[in-house]
Formats: structure tokens, sequence, C-alpha cells
């Protein structure tokens, strides 16, 4: 059965005289069960016989759903994991055509999620998902990791373990030049970049040699002319003509130095007076020069808030770092994966560059953006594109019906306030206690395993029990409950034999299993109606928004100041929703609200997106 099936990795020899990381609860992984996955939403159609995937849920279990059809295959991995920031990153939440106000505020700041480690924690969650990329790759196949200075030493030495030390290929350097906020009050030398591990599955890797333009100041070093006419210099001894150079011109290397910078860009353009003088600089951008592993010239979100492509998520990095990246390791037709999606650059630059793409996000604002920004772009592509070149459908699935948690931050608190667990704030051990059990609740933004253990092994008060142990040898030292998403089929039995000396009563809490009686949300609602041949939204009701601006004073005038997107299938079948009207408005615009029946038209389900990325879905009789 398929909710049986296993997979089975080889593990890496430990080779002589090269070193590897180790870490407290460090563990082998070298299986994996099947995780199913329920598709919820198709947008577009098939192309030569693909349509891309886009999953919710851990991306442990998502790799491991793929497994199954994908191993081997993906040409090309890119992936921007958490860095261990000690950070919660948050998006800004923006009214949309914002009426009258009781402050001047319009906005508020909504957490989507929080990079905050604990370094075995971090190095064991890297471990057990590069494993699994590794089974994904194919032959050929190439992964890009994005890392900062923080975690990067310790990420090479497990890609080096994981993918062996000859597939180590590049390290590239992201020169952000962000030298604004907090960054400025660095007592040293203040980081200017991001890191790019560049690694392949085998020595011969699929690898397109790009080209970059060559410096001005170099092009005029070819200062004579000869009989023809054409230009040259003399170097060395030797004679080079600017046709040659210009025609050939110098593959990339692995500092990425090429690009014209924004600031650069900016002060060229400061002194242009006409559309040709503009036209001018422009092209001489343009000529052929060698490209490097410091990449200056790729500009950051933060020194372009403004920029058409800025979705508005934390963390979202710029099209042209993908367009680089995607364009070396693969071609049109070729399948490219990020598990760690967030906006979806990755996917939308995969999309307009021909290329297959499969991404997967544990956090629902990342589906919902995501979504929204796919369906514009295929929208614009396919007007563009030639036939064999569109890609531009895809699906949306559930893993594991991952469908309980939106917002992974808030998790713990949901979780304390649903299940009523008195809390204890400023305990080392527990998260509070529920009808005389100590309650821990394990990360929820995964599923748990023995590795998450070990923090709570490590802290119980063993001579409290030890003194329970000796006055009641025949009653449980103590009584825990364990909350989790989804956890290895061992766990409880992990426990209780690793403190075998201690009787304990243990008991699991799965939230995927037990969500049914779970109510931590309340829930939207809305007012559709049928008018003739008109479908017409009266009112939409997101509670969880309206709450939230409630605390913010503000006031608006129309529901659809809160909407994202308004998705209706006319003809929904009862499983899959396939959207044919698609009402997803720029930023500053809103949803109509009001949308044409066609004739044959069966069962309608309406899908509204709040701006917090939480949904109604409704089917209107």
């Amino acid at each position: 059965m398929e909710g049986q099936m296993t997979f089975e990795f080889a593990k890496r020899p430990t080779i002589k005289g090269y070193p590897e990381l180790r870490w407290t609860g460090k563990r082998p992984y070298e299986s994996t069960q099947y995780y199913p996955a329920q598709l919820r939403e198709r947008y577009g159609e098939e192309t030569n016989c693909w349509i891309n995937k886009i999953f919710w849920g851990d991306n442990l279990q998502v790799m491991s759903h793929l497994l199954k059809e994908y191993r081997g295959k993906i040409k090309l991995i890119y992936i921007d994991p958490p860095f261990d920031s000690k950070a919660d990153y948050k998006k800004k939440i923006e009214v949309k055509g914002v009426g009258k106000t009781e402050t001047d505020s319009s906005s508020f700041e909504e957490k989507q999620y929080g990079d905050i480690w604990t370094n075995d924690e971090y190095l064991q969650f890297m471990y057990e998902r590069l494993i699994l990329m590794r089974e994904l790759l194919a032959d050929d196949g190439s992964i890009y990791v994005h890392l900062d200075e923080k975690r990067s030493h310790y990420i090479r030495l497990i890609l080096d373990e994981v993918f062996g030390q000859n597939s180590f290929r590049r390290e590239i350097i992201w020169d952000i030049t962000v030298l604004s906020g907090f960054k400025v009050q660095a007592k040293n030398w203040i980081r200017g970049h991001d890191t790019v591990l560049y690694y392949s599955k085998t020595s011969t890797p699929l690898f397109n040699k790009l080209r970059q333009p060559h410096s001005q100041d170099y092009i005029d070093m070819f200062n004579k002319v000869d009989e023809n006419g054409e230009r040259y210099m003399v170097a060395h001894g030797s004679t080079r003509y600017l046709k040659d150079v210009i025609n050939k011109g110098k593959p990339y290397g692995d500092v990425w130095d090429d690009l014209l910078s924004y600031q650069v860009l900016c002060k060229q353009l400061a002194n242009v007076r006409n559309i040709q003088e503009l036209q001018d600089v422009l092209s001489e951008s343009k000529e052929i020069q060698n490209i490097s592993n410091v990449w200056d010239n790729i500009m950051s979100f933060q020194q372009q808030p403004t920029s058409s492509e800025n979705c508005g998520y934390p963390t979202q990095k710029p099209e042209s770092l993908l367009e680089r990246i995607i364009n070396a390791s693969s071609n049109p037709g070729d399948i490219v994966f990020d598990c760690f999606m967030g906006s979806a650059t990755t996917q939308a630059v995969a999309m307009r560059l021909g290329r297959k793409f499969i991404g997967a996000d544990i956090n629902l604002g990342s589906i919902q953006t995501a979504t929204k920004r796919l369906i514009n772009l295929a929208n614009n592509l396919n007007g563009q594109l030639q036939e064999e070149e569109k890609y531009t459908g895809f699906e949306v699935y559930n893993v594991n019906n991952y469908d309980f948690f939106r917002n992974p931050v808030e998790a713990r608190d949901l979780i304390i306030q649903a299940l009523e667990i008195q809390p204890f704030p400023q305990s080392d051990v527990w998260d509070g206690e529920l009808d005389g059990r100590m309650v821990k609740i394990m990360p929820v933004n995964r599923i748990a395993t023995k590795a998450d253990l070990e923090e709570l092994k490590a802290n119980l008060p063993y001579k409290t029990y030890e003194k329970r142990k000796a006055e009641n040898p025949t009653q449980p030292v103590e009584k825990i409950t364990i909350v989790c998403m989804g956890h290895e089929p061992d766990l409880k039995a992990s426990l209780e034999q690793e403190l075998s000396e201690y009787k304990l009563d243990i008991e699991i809490v799965d939230i995927l299993r037990d969500k049914k009686d779970l109510q931590l949300k309340r829930e939207a609602e809305a007012e559709i109606v049928r008018e003739g041949n008109k479908l017409v939204i009266r009112a939409f009701y997101p509670m969880n928004l309206m709450q939230k601006l409630s605390l913010q004073k503000e006031y608006v005038e129309d529901w659809r100041q809160l909407v994202e997107s308004i998705m209706i299938d006319w003809n929904y079948d009862g499983v899959v929703m396939q959207p044919t009207v698609t009402d997803v408005p720029d930023k500053k615009e809103i949803v109509s609200g009001i949308y044409d029946i066609p004739e044959d038209a069966g069962t309608i389900r309406v899908k509204i997106t709040d701006l917090l990325s939480e949904s109604l879905e409704m089917e209107v009789e």
C-alpha cells in the first residue's frame, strides 16, 4: 500500500582525511516513508504531458512524497533555507484603497515564520533535507544552497558528507551591498554579501557557460585601427581584435561582479538628458566580459522596495539572481525544484524561462503569494511564449493533510489556547500543564523526530525523579504529554526505552490526527448570491483580519479592500477546484465582486483569499 511505502538511501562512507561535522543528537537518516498528497487546485492546462506543482506542507514530507515519481529526475535545486537568523520574519499587511481612519496607520505587520533554532536542531533539520534532495537530483543535476555567514561553514561540511567532497563546484558570493538598518551598527566589518554553495550530484553536471558585458574601460583599450577599420590592441606581443573579444567573450567565474548594480546604474542615469543617451548607457553595459563568483550587480529588495516584482514577502530574492542560476544549470524543459519556496521567485523565473518546476513551503502565506504571482505571470506569458515553451499551468497540493496551522509562529499559543493548557512561561522544560500532565510542545512546522527529544531529555528533573521513584516505586515519576504535528512512528517507544530506569506515563497528541477536535480560528463568512446571469459577492467578513484591524482602529468602507484575490470554478467536481475566473488585482487595485455566469455553469465554487492569506471556500446554489 502507498501509505506503507518506504524509501532507503545509501549512507556515504567516511573518508579518511576528511572532516565530518558532529552535533548532539546527530543520527543517520537512511530511510523515509511515503506521504500522500491531496490535489486541491488546478490553474491552466498541461503542456507536453506536464503540469507544474506546488505543495503546502513540511518539505521533508513533500520530498518523501516526490521520491516515488521524481527520484533522480530533477535537474536543478535552488534553496534559500532558514539562516538561523534569530529573528521572526513579518509581512506588511496593508488595506487596499484605505478609507477613513482614526489614525494615520493604514497597515500592520503579521508574523509569517520564525528563524530561531538551537544549533543541533538546525543542523539535523538541514542534514535530513539535503539527503532527500540528493536522492531527487538527476545524475547531471546541480544544487545551489543560499546562506549567510552564520551557518555556511556548517552546511558546507554537511554538503561534503551528503554529496561527497568531490561534488563541490564553487562558492559564489552575492554582493547584497545593503548598508542600511541595523547592519551599519556592527562593531566591526559590515556584512555585505550572501554565500551560494554550488554542488552537483556527480562530477559531470549540466552547465551552460554564461557571458557578461565588458566594461567600457576595457573596450577603450582597443585604441588602434587597422586598414580595414577594425579596432585592436597589442598586449604582451600579441594582437587582439575587439570583434573577436566581443564575439567570444569570457565565461562567468565564481565571483559574480558583472551585473550592473542599481546604485551604479542610478549614478549613470543621473546625467542622462535624453533617450539617445539612455540607450547609449544601456548598450555600453551589454558588451561581453567575464563573470566571476562575486555577484555585485544583482540588487536586493532592501535596495528596491518599489520594484514591480516585489511581493512584500520576507527574505524575497530578486529574479535576476535566479535567472543566472537557472540559465547556467538547466535547459528548457528541465525540472527545477525549490522546497523553501517563499514568494515563488524560483518558480516564476523557471516559468518565464520555459522550465518545468516543483515548489513547496510550509507557510500558507507563501502558497497564497505564489499562487497569485504565478497566475498573473502565466496570463502575461501565454501571449508571448512559443507553444513548446508554455509550462505555465500548475497544481496546488496538500501533503499529509497539512491544513491546520496557517502561521507556525503562532502555533504554540494556539495549541495552548485550543487544548486549554495551563502555560508555564518561565519553564525551561515544560510548556504547561493539562489535567495533571506536563506538556511539551514539539516544533509544529514539521514532524517530530527522536532528535527533537534530546533537549527535553537533557533538561528533565532527574533528581526529583529519583526521589519520587524511591518514595513510590510503583507509580509513574511523571505524566508527560507530547504535542506534535506528525511524528516518527516509534517516537514514544524510543523515549520510554531511553528512560526505562524511570516509570514514565507518556502520551502523544498528534495535531494532524486530532485536528478535528481543535477550533483555533474564527472562520470567515460571506454573502454570495445569483442575480440573473451575475454572481454577486455582497459581503465578506474575514473574522481574524477584521479583529486585527479593529486593534489598529482601522475603518474599512468596502469589503473588497480586505481581499487579495477571488477564484471561481463554474463547474466544481467536488474534489479539485479549477478556477476559470482568477480575479487577482494589482497591489493598489481591488477585486470586482460581480462576475458573469456562463450558460454551462454547474456547481459554482468560490474561493476568497484575504490579506492575511486566509481563505474562505464555499459553493453557491
